[in-house]
C-alpha cells in the first residue's frame, strides 16, 4: 500500500494512495495526528491494529499539494555515506581525500536534522555563494522503521521495516569537508526532500529496486540497491547496535555514482535546476532549486 500525507481544501489529511497514483483517499484520523503523516499508521501497525477507516471519497493526486510522508520526523534522519561501490570510487579523491574510514568493515553514518525536511514539489533553497556554492544532489532509498528494538540481529532486520520512501540527501560540499563530520553540512533547510509518498514493505522490496536522479532532464544516477556495499539488513543491524529505533526512524540508505562533485569538473546546482529522483515501485520525488 502506497499512504501520502498532503493538504486538500485547507486540511491536512493522510490517505491511501491508488496503485496507479492517481488518486488518494483520506483515513480518518485527527488533525493532531495528520499533522504527523505518516507515523500514526505506523505506530498502528507495530500494536497490530487495523488502518483508520475511510473519511471520504477519492481526490485526484493532482488537486491535493503533496507533503513529505513524515513532514517532520520525531529525531534526525540517519544516513549513510559512500554505500555503493562505484560512488564510492568516484569520491575516493575530493571529500573522502584525507578520510581512512574502511568502508569495506564499517558503514559511514551520520544524521540531518529533522527541520530540513521538504515535500515533493517544494523548492530546495540554495544559501548563496557567501555560505556555500557547492550543493549537491544525492538520489535515494529511504527505509522507514516499524517495530523499534535495540541490538536488532541482521537476519532479523528486515522484520523491523515499516515502508520505503524517497531522500534527496542535498548536501553543501565545501561544507561537508571543511567540518569533517558531516551533519552542518547535510543539515541545511530544505536539504532533505522526501517523498511523493511512503510504500509499505509488503509491496515494495527494497533490496531489489532501482534508483535514478535526472538534473534539468539529463541522466545523472542510475543503479540498483543489489549494488549497496552494505545493505538494509546490515544497516539496521549496524545502526541499532547500542542504539533504540523507535517506529518512524527514518534510515537513507546511501546514493548511487553520479553526483556532481565527482564529474570533471563538478557540477554543482544552480538556482532553477530541477532535480528528479525516481524509485522503482515508489514513484518520483522533483524538486526545483531556489
Amino acid at each position: 500500500m502506497r499512504f501520502a500525507a498532503y493538504v486538500h481544501e485547507g486540511r491536512t489529511w493522510v490517505g491511501q494512495v491508488s496503485p496507479d497514483g492517481q488518486t488518494v483517499t483520506p483515513l480518518a484520523l485527527s488533525p493532531e495526528d495528520a499533522a504527523l503523516g505518516v507515523l500514526p499508521l505506523v505506530e498502528r501497525a507495530t500494536r497490530g491494529e487495523a488502518l483508520p477507516a475511510n473519511a471520504g471519497a477519492a481526490v485526484p493526486v493532482s488537486a491535493v499539494r503533496l507533503l513529505a510522508p513524515v513532514p517532520r520526523p520525531r529525531r534526525n534522519i540517519w544516513c549513510v555515506g559512500r554505500n555503493y561501490h562505484e560512488h564510492a570510487k568516484e569520491l575516493q579523491g575530493s571529500v573522502f581525500k584525507n578520510n581512512n574510514a574502511n568502508p569495506a568493515v564499517w558503514p559511514i553514518v551520520f544524521t540531518k536534522v529533522p527541520e530540513c525536511v521538504v515535500a515533493h514539489g517544494d523548492a530546495i533553497e540554495l544559501p548563496g555563494e557567501a555560505i556555500s556554492p557547492q550543493i549537491d544532489y544525492e538520489a535515494e532509498l529511504a527505509v522507514i522503521i516499524g517495530t523499534g528494538g535495540k541490538n536488532i540481529r541482521r537476519e532479523d532486520a528486515m522484520q523491523h521495516v515499516w515502508g520505503y520512501t524517497i531522500v534527496n540527501d542535498v548536501t553543501a560540499r565545501d561544507v561537508q569537508m571543511r567540518h569533517q563530520q558531516w551533519d552542518m553540512g547535510k543539515s541545511f533547510d530544505t536539504f532533505c526532500p522526501m517523498g511523493p509518498w511512503a510504500v509499505t514493505a509488503d509491496e515494495l522490496d527494497g533490496q531489489h529496486t532501482r534508483v535514478r536522479c535526472w538534473v534539468n532532464g539529463e541522466l545523472r544516477q542510475d543503479a540498483r540497491t543489489e549494488n549497496l556495499i552494505f545493505d538494509i539488513p546490515t544497516l539496521i543491524e549496524t545502526i541499532s547496535r547500542g542504539i533504540t529505533l523507535y517506529p518512524g526512524d527514518v534510515i537513507a540508505t546511501g546514493t548511487p555514482a553520479g553526483v556532481g562533485l565527482g564529474m570533471d569538473p563538478p557540477r554543482f546546482l544552480a538556482t532553477g535546476d530541477v532535480v528528479r529522483v525516481e524509485i522503482d515501485g515508489i514513484g518520483v520525488l522533483e524538486n526545483r532549486c531556489a
